[in-house]
């Protein structure tokens, strides 16, 4: 698909999305021909495109791109990776830290390639528990590292603005394999994790 087709298809979808919109605010008891919501429906329509653009990425290639051989085989960690992403329940925020350690097997990513990977994953319709395990499985098929784990912090709005209200609540999940199986090289995770806090 050529470039000048593939702007026409992204204005289609985003006029289709827009026409969705407007009926929404409507449904909702708005007028969207008032004035501070005329351009509301294309607005919304333009930010839930840059919300879920990790559908259109390819988080594998994204760590190909930059592997190297390597004959490091202890603990690399990059912790402290800020996401954003939508529930898939209530299409709604949730947001927090990424921490992910891999341990080489001969091979190693750029650093910066973990984070794309957890900010591809996040750009799409998700569930904790599911990004967690997305982001182990990616990096664990695409490098086959001795073992990856992966703990994820959020802070969910479908928890703070509606149903129980819990403003300060944090869930975190974790996924891991390999050498992470061991309780000792876990524990030494953590302990990396939480330093320097």
């Amino acid at each position: 698909m050529n470039t000048e087709t593939e702007n026409v298809n992204e204005q289609e979808n985003l006029e289709a999305l827009a026409t969705h919109y407007t009926d929404i605010l409507r449904l909702l008891g708005e007028d969207p021909e008032r004035e501070g919501l005329q351009k509301t429906p294309m607005r919304v329509a333009k930010a839930m495109r840059v919300l879920t653009r990790g559908y259109a990425q390819d988080p594998h290639k994204v760590l190909t791109d930059a592997l190297f051989e390597e004959p490091y085989n202890q603990m690399v960690i990059v912790k402290d990776i800020d996401f954003f992403s939508m529930c898939e329940h209530h299409i709604l925020p949730f947001y927090g830290k990424a921490h992910v350690a891999y341990i080489p097997n001969g091979r190693i990513t750029g650093l910066s390639k973990i984070a794309r990977v957890v900010d591809i994953f996040s750009h799409r319709l998700q569930v904790q528990e599911r990004l967690t395990k997305q982001i182990k499985d990616c990096i664990e098929s695409t490098l086959h590292p001795l073992g990856v784990m992966v703990v994820v912090e959020a802070r969910h709005m479908c928890m703070q603005m509606r149903g129980v209200e819990k403003q300060n609540s944090i869930t975190t999940t974790s996924a891991f394999s390999g050498a992470f199986n061991q309780a000792k090289t876990r524990e030494e995770f953590m302990n990396l994790l939480h330093s320097h806090k």
